[in-house]
């Protein structure tokens, strides 16, 4: 039988498609090097040969099968050689892919395949991530300060990936349980084995898991604020309930009783904000009792060939208790220790009563150095157990002692306060002496107190009544008070919704103001052009009067001649009084503006003056004198086009001017009064 054909028996009988448990022995062969047909990961230094033999198995097709396979490559993972992961990790996504196929299955060993296989990718995944973390989880708490390097960002992310882990853990655990009939024995059944089997490596994986997130929460609470792990802290306690629930369902079964001794949570979870209770945590310590070496797992040997051994080790022990035979018929013993044959035969018989009862004997004693090893390996454990009890009621022991030794000194800060209020009470019956004498004289004196007193109470109660009335008084005057500031608040409003209705006419003011300074400037543009105007008809007259010379001395002498000094001098009349009358119009045009322009000045004088600006008047008496204002400054400007539209400017002139400067005049009067 070749090395090849002995390792796919190795793993057919490990993984096959009967809804029984693995067994131990079975799985214990692949991990360790028990015989040269056998296969080991540890002989091989890998998992090449497994995968190779895995790889031809129909996976997908049967979930029994499957089931079986998770759980023996579970144990690999955790037991075998270290490369195993390494070989493994490239069958990452068909793991994956068969997860994904067998979640489609609701019943059976459907959705536990898809679990488990999931489960084990994440352990992969979280082992290949963080390569400091054996993939079995057994490490010292200095190992895992260094596995998150002293940085608190790697030990809260670290945080963050156990709890996806153990979740996976958990809810493996919860399925198995929810897919099994707990209200019968089914943990003595082949099928409830076979589904409870796997949760051994599964309670391993989660003690551990559970140790190291208590470790790391409180290190993080070491330097991170509470509220800031908040969400750690609930997605632990979380945890906590199931795993607590979970060991302790687990622990009443039947099948784990005889194959592990799994450890109870505390009954509380661990109090992260109080720094002191990292000491009272115990980490859980999962057992695994030693098992009995196996009649299987020992190499059989031929039979003819250990009976010939036997016989050959009898003759041995024989020819040394008898002697040898020099004869040559080997069973001629009369000549041979002088012995007689029925004494050897008697010696025979009783030598192989000795031997039978050695062997019971030694059987005996092989049995029960194997209990004996059984119950030292359990006592170890409670020894173990104890010792991290005793530790921590060591703990406990030196917390009291540090208690009564504060007690203590607060005792003897109590004696000396006592020794201090001895020598103080001494001083104080002293001092209650020399009171006793002053308490005569004190009472005396509170006689005639009393009599005060009652003459105070007398006097107090005249003084509250006079009181009741003031405050009385002082509420009418309040109330009055209160009246006159509601009168004052009405006339102030009154008075800002006037000075706002004045600021307003001021505005409109302003505004005619300066429309009637453009038409001074108009009028003062129109004064200019009557002076050219005047200019260029003195230039015309004096043509005029050229032209009359001109043709006067043309006409000759005869009785025209008579009357031309007449005429000469009748014209030059008119031409004066023509004169005279233009000069004096505009003058009187000119003082008019001037007079005008004067007064406007004055007006805006008055109105910057501050004398005025203090000054509070009636808006209505405003509006008056603005009105009377614009009036004057209307007739002003019809006279002034009556005056320019007048073609023949003799007969209309002086009446215009004349109407114009009395606008102006009482335009002027109106707005010094303004």
């Amino acid at each position: 039988m070749g090395p090849s054909h002995c390792r796919t028996v190795s793993i057919n009988k490990a993984i096959n498609a009967q809804e029984v448990a693995v067994k131990e022995k079975h799985a214990r062969n692949i991990l360790l090097k028990a015989a040269p047909c056998i296969l080991g990961t540890h002989h091989e230094k890998g998992a090449q040969t497994f995968w190779s033999v895995v790889n031809r198995l129909p996976l997908s097709g049967n979930a029994v099968l499957c089931w079986k396979f998770c759980h023996v490559f579970h144990k690999l993972l955790r037991d075998g050689h270290s490369n195993v992961l390494k070989d493994s990790m490239r069958y990452k996504n068909e793991l994956s892919d068969m997860s994904r196929m067998w979640g489609h299955l609701s019943e059976g060993y459907g959705q536990l395949c898809s679990i488990y296989l999931k489960l084990l990718r994440t352990k992969m995944e979280f082992h290949t991530k963080n390569p400091r973390f054996p993939v079995n989880l057994q490490m010292s708490d200095r190992q895992l300060d260094e596995a998150g390097e002293n940085d608190v960002n790697n030990f809260f992310q670290l945080t963050v990936e156990m709890f996806d882990y153990l979740e996976c853990e958990l809810n493996l655990f919860q399925t198995v349980f929810s897919s099994l009939d707990m209200s019968r024995s089914v943990s003595v059944t082949a099928a409830g084995q076979c589904r409870l089997a796997p949760l051994i490596q599964v309670i391993l994986d989660c003690s551990h898991l559970y140790d190291y997130t208590v470790k790391l929460l409180f290190k993080l609470h070491s330097c991170l604020p509470a509220e800031t792990l908040q969400g750690h802290r609930d997605r632990f306690l979380e945890q906590f309930r199931k795993l607590k629930d979970l060991f302790y369902r687990s622990s009443n079964l039947q099948y784990f009783k005889r194959l592990i001794q799994i450890p109870q949570l505390p009954e509380s979870p661990p109090n992260f904000l109080r720094a002191s209770a990292l000491s009272e945590h115990i980490s859980p310590v999962v057992v695994i009792p030693a098992e009995a070496s196996s009649p299987d797992s020992e190499p059989i040997t031929d039979l003819v060939e250990m009976d010939a051994a036997s016989q050959s080790l009898f003759d041995n022990k024989f020819d040394d208790i008898f002697g040898s035979s020099f004869s040559c018929d080997p069973f001629n013993f009369d000549s041979q220790n002088g012995m007689s044959k029925d004494d050897k035969d008697r010696l025979i018989e009783q030598l192989y009563g000795e031997i039978t009862a050695l062997k019971e004997e030694l059987e005996n004693f092989k049995a029960e150095s194997a209990r004996g090893a059984v119950q030292l390996r359990g006592r170890v454990s409670e020894l173990e157990a104890e010792l991290a009890e005793q530790q921590h009621l060591k703990q406990q022991a030196q917390d009291e002692s540090e208690f009564l030794r504060a007690e203590l000194e607060e005792l003897k800060k109590q004696r000396e306060d006592t020794e201090k209020a001895q020598r103080s009470l001494t001083e104080i019956e002293r001092r209650a002496q020399a009171n006793e004498q002053r308490y005569s004289k004190l009472k005396e004196k509170y006689s005639e107190l009393v009599q005060n007193h009652a003459d105070l109470l007398r006097k107090n109660a005249e003084v509250t009544k006079q009181i009741t009335v003031a405050r009385q008084a002082q509420g009418d005057v309040e109330r009055e008070k209160k009246e006159l500031e509601d009168s004052f608040q009405r006339v102030s409003e009154q008075a800002q919704r006037k000075s706002q209705e004045q600021a307003e006419v001021l505005e409109t003011l302003k505004r005619e103001l300066a429309a009637s300074r453009q038409e001074l400037q108009v009028l003062q543009g129109t004064l200019e052009s009557s002076t050219q105007a005047g200019a260029e008809q003195n230039t015309q007259i004096a043509s005029l009067e050229q032209e009359r010379d001109r043709l006067s001395q043309g006409v000759p002498a005869g009785p025209a001649g008579a009357l031309s000094p007449a005429l000469a001098q009748q014209e030059s009349t008119e031409w004066a009084l023509q004169q005279r009358l233009a000069k004096e119009q505009l003058s009187l045009l000119q003082g008019t503006m001037l007079e005008a322009k004067r007064m406007v000045q004055d007006a805006l004088a008055r109105m910057e003056d501050p004398a005025h600006i203090s000054c509070t008047g009636s808006a209505d008496c405003l509006l008056s004198q603005t009105l009377a204002a614009s009036e004057c400054t209307e007739r002003l400007r019809d006279a002034h086009s009556k005056y320019l539209s007048d073609g023949a400017g003799e007969r209309w002139q002086p009446q215009a001017l004349g109407t114009g400067a009395a606008l102006a005049i009482r335009a002027g009067g109106h707005h010094s009064g303004g």
